[in-house]
Parts: structure tokens; sequence; C-alpha cells
């Protein structure tokens, strides 16, 4: 990938610059230019044609003790920036990751961990109103990656800690409104991948602060938990994982119970396929359950800087209804050119 050329790291923005011992960092952006071409179920209008303009902004420095920093920036499609973060490494502590709830921090980095060729079952363009997990992922936190010297060979463990789960992401001197009867809340995840060759195995832990009382319609704090495995042999990926939401709601949605496999294979350096499966089952505080099965056929092809892609999805029960047109399957079509 190009890049771009090297800027002061007081071009970064304000809040880098007040840190006086930083010494000259740098600034680069890298990308790709994404088109799409989406059919959905019969019945389904729309312009079928999109387009993603994945634009990540990267700067970066050091402060005098060899401590490192990175803020990243993503622009994900046409209208709007949709994330950012910063994260600092720190020698013998690890890193110190500020993120304004883009998802990846926490508990939601084990939302979904299948081996695919391109996206995640849910994340195509047939909807499927899943409700996985993402703890204070979900809103703006404060992660610390434990250095690698502090743990075995292999092993990785993340906390990551929220004052206000439920709470906006803000600006600079600002603070964000809060969102329905959250409050704090903290995650904690740990991987592993020195049991044995090609094996990771993971799993995860959240609790919310919720208050109990009649307006918020809660009987607990919100728990969520997540753990499985993948396993690489060859050229092939094996995956499993289960993943439970506990709301703990007075009426309503009790919980929702969800399992994941995945297997991949890559037929040569430039092609690979997988085929998952997405099961969330959402129970109601009456004893009634309903379903929601996710399947998704998926191909990826490279050709130097750029990626062909394809997936066909298939939704049974989508948004957690038994209505006819819930049930649902779509192709996506995407054209990658990076740079």
């Amino acid at each position: 990938m190009n890049k771009l050329a090297k800027i002061g790291v007081s071009a970064l923005c304000g809040s880098l610059a007040a840190v006086a011992s930083a010494q000259a960092g740098e600034m680069s952006v890298s990308g790709g230019a994404t088109a799409t071409w989406s059919k959905g179920a019969p019945g389904t209008t729309g312009n079928p044609i999109g387009m993603n303009s994945g634009l990540t902004f990267t700067g970066s420095g050091e402060l005098d003790n060899g401590t490192t920093f990175t803020l990243t920036v993503t622009h994900a499609d046409q209208a709007a920036y949709s994330s950012a973060n910063i994260v600092m490494t720190v020698p013998g502590l690890g890193t110190i990751g500020i993120d304004q709830g883009a998802g990846g921090q926490g508990i939601d980095r084990i939302d979904d961990m299948m081996p695919t060729a391109w996206e995640e079952t849910t994340g195509t363009n047939v909807g499927t109103g899943m409700q996985t997990i993402a703890g204070v992922g979900g809103s703006s936190n404060i992660e610390w990656g434990l250095d690698s010297g502090m743990l075995p060979d292999g092993l990785s463990a993340h906390i990551a800690y929220s004052p206000s789960a439920g709470g906006s992401q803000a600006n600079d001197k600002a603070t964000g409104g809060t969102s329905g009867a959250q409050g704090s809340g903290w995650d904690v995840v740990i991987q592993h991948s020195g049991l044995s060759d090609g094996l990771n195995v993971f799993g995860g832990y959240s609790t919310i602060d919720v208050y109990t009382d009649a307006t918020a319609g809660r009987t607990g704090d919100r728990n969520q938990v997540g753990f499985g495995a993948t396993y690489a042999i060859g050229a092939t990926t094996l995956g499993y994982q289960y993943t439970k939401d506990d709301i703990q709601a007075v009426s309503g949605t009790n919980y929702y119970e969800n399992q994941a496999f995945g297997v991949s294979f890559n037929v040569n350096d430039d092609l690979s396929l997988s085929a998952g499966m997405h099961n969330s089952e959402r129970n109601h505080t009456n004893g009634t359950t309903t379903e929601v099965e996710a399947t998704s056929i998926q191909m990826a092809y490279s050709m130097g800087g750029a990626s062909l892609k394809i997936a066909h999805t298939d939704v049974d029960n989508a948004s957690y209804s038994t209505a006819v047109n819930n049930d649902k399957d779509g192709y996506t079509v995407a054209l990658t050119l990076a740079f």
C-alpha cells in the first residue's frame, strides 16, 4: 500500500499536540475502493449498487520512554467517518486503547470468531437482526491488553471498562448522553494459541450494571459470556463457538443464546472458500422461544491489488419474526481495489 507524505504530530489533532514529550510522528492513509452489487429476496426493492470508500487514517509517534501511540480514524462509507480509536503501547505493560464504540474491544472482539473467506455470516447484505454479544465494546471504553511478557507463551488477555455502557459517543471536553438503564461495566477476554499447533481457544465474560427499578424493567445486571475454538489443519480451518446475552428483563426478552459453526478452505494462495452457520435463540420471559438461523457460503479471489468476493446467505426468521417475509436469501458480489 502506498503511504502519504509524513507530517508533524501536531497536525494529527489538538489533543496529541499537547503531549510535549512526543517525538515527531507521522500520518499515513491506506484503504481500498469497494463496489458491491446485492440481490435480496423476492420482493426486495431499491438500487442494488453500493460503495465502500474504506479509508483508514493512521497517526503514530513515540514518547521519550519508548511508549508508542497510534490514532486510527476509519471512513467506511461515502457519507461519514465511522469510527476512531487511540492506542498506546507501553513497554512491559502492554497496550492501552480508547475506543469510541466502533467495536473490536472487550468481549466484542470474540462476538464471531468463525473462519470465513470474506465476511461473518451476519455481515452480508441479507439482514439477520441477530443479537450476539458486544459488552462494553458497544460504547466508549478503555481497554488494557496485557504485555505478552506478563503471560505464558501463546496466551493473550484483554480487560475493558466503560463508565457508562449505555452512553453515546462524545467529543473532547464533553460527555455522552445516557441511553437506557445501563451503567458502568467491564469485560475480560482470554485467548490461547499455544496449546497445540493450529488450535486457538478463546473465552470472555462481560457484566454491566443495570438499574433495577420499575422504569428500567430489569431484574438484575446484564451479563454476557462467549467461548469457542478454531482449529487449522493444512488448508482447512474449522470453528465452533457459543455466546449468551443475559438481559434479565421483567418482561419481553430474557436472554439470547447462540451457536456458530464455520469451515474455510484455502484452495491456493489466491482462492478461498467457506461455509458458516449461526443460530440464535431468543428466550422470552413467558417461556416461549424464537429462533433465527443464518447460513452463508462464500468465495474470495485475489488478483494482485484487487479482490473479488461473493456470498450467498440464507436466513430463517430474521429479527426473530416468524412472518413469511422474514425468511430471506440473497447474493452479494464485491470488487475491492486496495491502495
